[in-house]
Parts: C-alpha cells; sequence; structure tokens
C-alpha cells in the first residue's frame, strides 16, 4: 500500500521532471512490445493481449457444452459463427482461442464503423495512385512499356485484399475472421455480405476485365496480411472456407437471410469462476487472489448494469499496482456503467 499521490507519474504541478522512468511496465493486454518477433515466428504478437500472459497457469477458454457445440458445428459445416452478448463477454477472444488452439495462424480482423462497406472487408484499388505512375511514366518517357509503372502488367501492384478478401484466398487449412460488431454497420451491410459468404468466392472487376492481357491470366496483389499473392482471372476463390466469426454486441437485429446462414451463439453473463479464470490468465494467481473482491462487486453491479470484464482488468491492474488507499473508489471511476444515460 503506497501513499495516495505516490503512484501518480503526472501530478499537474507546471514543473518538467523525470516522473515518466518510474512508469511500470504496461499490463499485458496493453503490451505491444513483442510485435516483430512475433512477426518473424509467424504470429502478429496479439496472443498474450487477447488470450493472457498467464494463460499457461488458467483454463484457457473452457466455453460451456453448449458454446462447444455451436463453435464445433460452425466448423463442421463451414457456416460463419453469430456471436452475440454484452461488452466484454468474449466474444472477440474467441476467435483467438480457436486460432490458437487449432493452429491457424493470425486472425483477420475486420472492425466495422457505420460507414464500413462490403468492398472495404474485400480489396481496395488504388486507381488514383496508379493514374500518377502514368503519368510520371509518360514525362519519363515511358509510357505504357511493360515493366513500367501504371502498366498493364503491374496493375495488382494497386490491389490490396482486405480481411475477407484474404479470408477467401485458396489455403489448405481454414483462416479466422473476426468481423467485429456487426451491428454498428450501415443496414445494408449484412444483407450485402450473404452471396460472399455463402459462395466463397468474390471478383475483382479491375483485374478480370484484362485477365488476358496478363501474363498466364494472373495478376501479384497485397494480402491484409502485408503478403503478395496470384490472383488468377481476376477472381478469389476459397478452397478451405474461413473460419467466421462475427460479434455482435445485440444492439440491433440482422436480417432472416443473413441468421439462417449462421450458427448463432448467445454468450451470457461471466459467473465468478470464469472472471477469476479471465483475471487470471492475464494477471496471474496473485492478482486474482488479491482481485477477489473487485470481482464480487462487478458481478453485483452488473446485474443492474452494463459493464465491461475488461473494465474489471483495469480495476484489478492498477489498483494492486498501485494500491492507492481510495481502492475501492479509484476501481468505481474504472468500471462505470455503459449504459447510463448522456
Amino acid at each position: 500500500m503506497t501513499e495516495s499521490s505516490e503512484w501518480l507519474i503526472y501530478r499537474g504541478a507546471g514543473e518538467p521532471h523525470d516522473g515518466i522512468e518510474r512508469l511500470p511496465a504496461p499490463p499485458p493486454w496493453r503490451d505491444f512490445t513483442g510485435r516483430e518477433a512475433a512477426s518473424e515466428n509467424g504470429g502478429d504478437g496479439s496472443e498474450d493481449r487477447r488470450l493472457g500472459a498467464h494463460r499457461h497457469l488458467a483454463e484457457l477458454h473452457r466455453p460451456g457444452a453448449e458454446e462447444l457445440e455451436m463453435i464445433n458445428a460452425a466448423l463442421y459445416l463451414r457456416r460463419p459463427l453469430l456471436v452475440t452478448g454484452s461488452p466484454g463477454a468474449g466474444k472477440s477472444t474467441l476467435a483467438h482461442s480457436v486460432a490458437y488452439e487449432l493452429g491457424l495462424g493470425k486472425v483477420l480482423r475486420w472492425s466495422i464503423v457505420s460507414r464500413s462497406t462490403l468492398q472495404d472487408g474485400l480489396y481496395h484499388y488504388d486507381a488514383i495512385a496508379r493514374l500518377q505512375d502514368v503519368q510520371i511514366a509518360a514525362q519519363g518517357g515511358f509510357g505504357s512499356a511493360a515493366g513500367s509503372p501504371g502498366a498493364v502488367e503491374s496493375i495488382g501492384s494497386y490491389v490490396r485484399l482486405g480481411p475477407l478478401g484474404t479470408a477467401l484466398l485458396p489455403s489448405d487449412v481454414p483462416r479466422v475472421l473476426l468481423i467485429d460488431e456487426l451491428d454498428k454497420s450501415d443496414i445494408d451491410l449484412p444483407n450485402d455480405l450473404l452471396n460472399v459468404l455463402e459462395e466463397g468466392e468474390f471478383a475483382i472487376p479491375e483485374l478480370e476485365r484484362i485477365a488476358d492481357r496478363l501474363p498466364g491470366g494472373e495478376a501479384e496483389v497485397l494480402t491484409a496480411d502485408g503478403t503478395k499473392v496470384r490472383v488468377r482471372d481476376g477472381r478469389v476463390r476459397c478452397r478451405a472456407f474461413p473460419f467466421v466469426v462475427l460479434t455482435s454486441n445485440g444492439e440491433r437485429d440482422f436480417p432472416a437471410p443473413l441468421m439462417r446462414r449462421c450458427i448463432h451463439l448467445q454468450l451470457g453473463r461471466p459467473d465468478h469462476k470464469r472472471l477469476a479464470t479471465f483475471v487470471r490468465a492475464h494477471l496471474g494467481d496473485e492478482a486474482a487472489r488479491a482481485g477477489d473482491d473487485l470481482i464480487t462487486r462487478f458481478l453485483e453491479r452488473s446485474r443492474s448494469e452494463l459493464v465491461a470484464a475488461d473494465q474489471l482488468l483495469n480495476a484489478i491492474y492498477l489498483t494492486d499496482a498501485a494500491a492507492p488507499p481510495s481502492r475501492d473508489r479509484l476501481a468505481d471511476l474504472l468500471i462505470q456503467r455503459l449504459d447510463r444515460p448522456r
């Protein structure tokens, strides 16, 4: 237990000082330092942040019988899994847990906002960049010669696949695609997804219409992973349908055609055991024991208020690391109800 002001880094004193040197290591779920090493090993460095740096000490993700059945039904049937539940219930973590356990590589993430369109998820063609390169080549006397910037053969350089487009690339094992917070989308997006999720393929018109002028009908394009792949005849066709997780906080209903094509899993409120396991996976046994009273208070509040489990993590980490005397007050400030009127 420290004095109430000793844990403060910024003090509002109006004078420069070296307090930043006392800033401790970040919470495990906000530590981005391992990404370069993880990238060299084929990962993206998100495993510790998403699943917990101490997951070996805890039951990683032990879904109930119904959850296991729905997850496996989606795997067997090659259908998207629509996961609904309150914020912090573990919807996004589920996708990372499946990818980690089955060795399916980096999770492709498409975070939905109100302006998201199907095109965003499939691919982006940078026509302006290509036009600029054509003009620069013409000024340099290269014209449209083969291999020059903007030439037909280099059109793939201006195409980048989105998360959904990358997930549909042909592969022997499925990729994991997380389409996060679909309920934030424009009203048309759920319907726009239907055909692509049903057929497992899509066309890139910019490549399709000049495929006969490309060497072997192929163009080399960039993926959402940052790697280059060859696309034949301007079409992307999956071999192994990706494991698609659609998440929703329940802010809206989805059209029946989408629901018919998905396996629906509703995540309920976590109990004390599951929350303790969640805290243990991220912060270790000692923090889970020290924060047991906060877990109990969190559960009591969750019966009448909308609160998220990541708020609980923040509160346990900060009250344990800083341990100011006003522990309960600080915890209440960090775990504020998400459904209060604004």
